[in-house]
């Protein structure tokens, strides 16, 4: 069962309807006791930093949700703002993240030539994979998915980033850390792309 946490922030729905469409069972949930019995867990997020940071804090998950990952090593998956929070840090607030990845969370800077491109970078766009890994087993290059950020993640180590975007320059659009996966893109409004993305995740072992 994929649990998809509640936290009040994200499109719960929305990926929930995505797992149903290629028969993953799953249900969103803030208990604990649903959390620890968890096979997969979704961290979802849509908004601010300390917003999310807070969130979990006032409903108790984050000690769940660090024994699961950390301990239990289930398989985890941060989308957009849940990607952000598994960063030790954020330029956007003040409160500590997660930590599980050795990473900050950085707002974009554009030089002055690529003024043109709009932050929020908003929008369908493609990632370079800098290797193989089951998340993305099935897609190609031409595949596309759908982001809305104005920070992303920049990690200490070159080995969590599983996957770059370039917008005005190259940044982390998907990172790793062996069963914490973090993907700065919306799979859930990624039509096809992100619906093969949900599903190589609830078949991850």
């Amino acid at each position: 069962m994929v649990v998809i946490v509640d936290y009040g922030m994200g499109n719960l729905a929305s990926i929930a309807n995505m797992l149903k469409k290629v028969a993953a069972p799953s249900i969103v949930s803030s208990d604990l006791a649903e959390i620890a019995r968890a096979e997969k867990l979704v961290l979802p997020g849509v908004g601010a930093f300390d917003h999310g940071m807070r969130n979990l804090d006032a409903r108790g998950l984050i000690p769940i949700l660090a024994a699961r990952a950390l301990k239990d090593k289930i398989p985890v998956l941060g989308l957009c703002l849940g990607m952000q929070l598994f960063t030790q840090s954020s330029e956007e607030g003040n409160l500590p993240g997660l930590g599980w990845i050795v990473a900050e969370t950085v707002r974009f800077i554009l030089d002055a030539d690529k003024a043109y491109l709009k932050i929020p970078h908003m929008g369908w766009n493609t990632l370079q994979p800098h290797r193989a890994h089951p998340i993305f087993a099935g897609l190609d290059a031409e595949a596309r998915f759908y982001f809305v950020h104005s920070y992303h993640v920049l990690c200490e180590n070159p080995e969590n980033v599983l996957a770059q975007t370039i917008y005005g320059y190259p940044f982390a659009s998907a990172v790793v850390q062996d069963n914490i996966i973090g993907l700065q893109f919306h799979p859930e409004k990624s039509h096809k792309f992100g619906m093969r993305v949900l599903k190589n995740f609830a078949e991850l072992v």
